[in-house]
């Protein structure tokens, strides 16, 4: 089962990984003489990549595809993305402000 730990490590781990891919794609890339968008580049990056590492967590601990589990993944896709487009700390930083709202909310 994933919860809201995993998400983020996931996340984490995916950011990270996206930067040194993306990097070691435009080298190749440059050596062939072949032309691309950075953002795109990293965006196609971080979607294949947040995939992978979320359906190889999901065989690896043997917790099966249920709704949740797809959920999430599809998620990490989208904020794996967004932290391609905008960078991993500002997504971060907008998650801590969502649940520091809940919780100053449900203080009331």
């Amino acid at each position: 089962m994933i919860n809201f730990e995993i998400f983020t490590l996931g996340l984490l781990v995916t950011s990270t990984l996206t930067g040194v891919v993306t990097e070691a794609v435009k080298k190749i890339l440059t050596e062939h003489n072949r032309g691309y968008y950075s953002n795109t580049l990293a965006g196609i990056i971080a979607t294949i990549l947040s995939a992978a590492i979320g359906i190889g967590y999901t065989i690896v601990t043997n917790s099966g595809f249920t709704s949740q589990t797809i959920v999430y993944i599809i998620a990490m896709i989208f904020m794996s993305w967004l932290c391609a487009m905008i960078g991993y700390d500002k997504v971060m930083q907008a998650i801590g402000q969502f649940k520091t709202k809940g919780k100053d909310d449900n203080d009331e």
